[in-house]
């Protein structure tokens, strides 16, 4: 399979796009809350896949072509986000993958991986955490958020969206004109924007797994960088640090957000080498 397609799972449609030979290793990519395939760009999915890989990236529940619910009403929880990849494989006739995922999709990666270690071939961890990591408070006071965009106006949605990666980047990410071109994207293919920004963070989590960390066999990788504002690199220390025999890798002046072509040269091999492995 290539290029996208509408998959019937758990009761919705999801939209899953694929990379490279079906025969190669899977390699499935989980991207952060109220982000859609989108942000796992083209050209890095291609690289993965000339590295060998079959490449498999979808849109979650109320992003890009996906389902979606009303703005302010998901129809889910966090972890019915969680089951969604897992029907997804099955629905592709892939019963094992290297499972990559990212901040809320990093998320989702650990409690697959926790549950159903028997799915994971490898683990990938990015820009993400176990939940619980104390740091030290900042000093002075936090700045209150911007108001929302109006998310109905395209023009508006796009200046949104990059404001929000500005607010999030480090000093190394992607550049403003690549930047303008993903996020005109991402509006493009959204069916409703504002559900998109808004319904992942008020959907009840649900069941929460019943193991730790502990019980992650999976061979696992953290990658993490060293300017992320949301979650310090303490956050990607303490996931190494909990998750037997895995390995970190600090990704300098990254800040939150998808790996920009920037860091390609060192993310993708990186992913490339742990993925060998399983």
């Amino acid at each position: 399979m290539s290029g996208e397609t509408m998959v019937q799972v758990n009761g919705v449609e999801l939209c899953v796009e694929s990379f490279g030979d079906p025969a190669d290793p899977a390699v499935l990519l989980i991207a952060g809350g109220a982000s859609s395939l989108d942000w796992w760009a083209d050209e890095f999915c291609r690289r993965l896949a000339h590295g060998g890989r079959r490449v498999i990236r979808y849109d979650h529940r109320d992003t890009g072509r996906s389902t979606s619910y009303p703005a302010g009403e998901p129809g889910y929880t966090g972890a019915d986000l969680a089951a969604d990849p897992l029907a997804l494989l099955d629905a592709l006739g892939v019963h094992r993958a290297h499972v990559v995922g990212l901040s809320m999709g990093g998320g989702i990666a650990q409690r697959i991986a926790i549950e159903h270690g028997d799915r994971v071939a490898t683990l990938t961890l990015m820009s993400t955490s176990p939940g619980d990591v104390e740091e030290e408070q900042e000093q002075g006071q936090r700045q209150e958020p911007p108001p929302a965009p109006d998310w109905t106006d395209p023009e508006a949605a796009v200046e949104g969206l990059m404001r929000d990666v500005r607010s999030a980047a480090g000093s190394v990410t992607i550049g403003e004109d690549g930047l303008r071109r993903l996020a005109e994207r991402v509006v493009g293919r959204t069916r409703d924007m504002a559900a998109s920004q808004v319904n992942h963070w008020v959907a009840e989590a649900g069941p929460e797994p019943k193991a730790g960390l502990d019980a992650v066999t999976a061979p696992t990788l953290v990658l993490h960088g060293t300017e992320d504002p949301l979650f310090s690199l303490a956050h990607g220390r303490a996931l190494a640090e909990r998750i037997a025999g895995a390995r970190l890798v600090p990704l300098e002046g990254l800040g939150h957000e998808h790996p920009p072509p920037a860091l390609w040269d060192v993310v993708v091999p990186e992913i490339l080498r742990h993925t060998a492995r399983g």
